[in-house]
């Protein structure tokens, strides 16, 4: 099996992965507001996210940033809290242009922050590789396949819920987003850079 393919899987794996449950939950944050006939939008918004992610993620594999890791894992709760709480202010069930660009530059900001969480993980698995173009290439086409599938799951779900059970999609929409604020509030609060 090629590098590439070793590293799609592995990307691939690390998100759909129950130890990643940070990154699932912003992701499922990103998406609470929309629909599935929003399909398009999710899209951008998901390939925006996976965009800052990659980034930094190739920066810090390729040694030309780092940042101390425990300060990382404290800010990637943060945002999931501060989209959970953008969420729950957001009381349109459509989301005009100007509001989809702002989520957009919202989701590449604050996949830059993600992408430094990924980055100890890849690091450890690729080493001195001469190949580091080619896998990071592909643990970010396994990220993003990863997520893709976590967006169809939760606008399925979304679906079911607003669409066949005709619960009201303002209240679905608060109920998630209030329970990812409350699930990243545990994760600030137990994070070690409040416990040095």
């Amino acid at each position: 099996m090629s590098s590439l393919l070793i590293f799609l899987e592995l990307g691939y794996d690390h998100i759909i992965d129950i130890n990643g449950l940070d990154h699932v939950l912003f992701v499922i944050a990103i998406c609470t507001t929309y629909t599935l006939y929003d399909w398009k939008r999710v899209l951008i918004l998901i390939t925006a996210f996976t965009i800052g992610h990659s980034l930094t993620l190739a920066l810090a594999v390729l040694d030309i940033m780092s940042i101390d890791s425990t300060l990382v894992e404290f800010l990637i709760p943060i945002t999931i809290l501060i989209t959970a709480i953008t969420n729950m202010f957001n009381t349109q069930n459509s989301i005009s242009k100007n509001k989809s660009r702002a989520m957009y530059v919202m989701a590449l900001v604050f996949g830059l922050i993600h992408g430094l969480g990924f980055s100890n993980y890849l690091k450890t698995l690729m080493g001195r590789n001469s190949d580091i173009v080619g896998q990071l290439f592909g643990f970010n086409i396994g990220l993003e396949l990863g997520q893709l599938i976590i967006v169809l799951s939760f606008l399925m779900i979304s679906f079911i819920f607003t669409e066949l059970l005709r619960i009201n999609r303002r209240d679905f929409k608060l109920a998630f987003s209030s329970a990812i604020a409350g699930i990243s509030i545990m994760l600030i609060i137990q994070n070690p850079f409040l416990n040095n």
